[in-house]
């Protein structure tokens, strides 16, 4: 047979930082685009991971923020400046 790796881990999209098997508070959020009209274009969207790690830490809405931001998904939403 075939020798085929059972697990690919994943890197938090707001630290880089590799997720870990057991880290069972981690997400994978996937946003849709949609066109003009509103509707879903099927197979396009934007996948974001977020570790337990920045989870626990209160971040994860300012770092989806950020990178929804980057992204072009927002505008004028997050700021570096506090």
């Amino acid at each position: 047979g075939e020798i085929v790796d059972l697990y690919i881990p994943r890197k938090c999209s707001a630290t880089n930082r590799i997720i870990k098997a057991k880290d069972h508070a981690s997400v994978q959020i996937s946003i849709a685009k949609v066109t003009e009209d509103g509707r879903a274009v099927p197979g396009d969207n934007i996948i974001y991971t977020l570790s337990g790690f920045v989870r626990s830490q209160g971040e994860s809405d300012d770092a989806l923020n950020r990178l929804a931001q980057r992204d072009g998904l927002l505008k004028s939403v997050w700021s570096a400046q506090r």
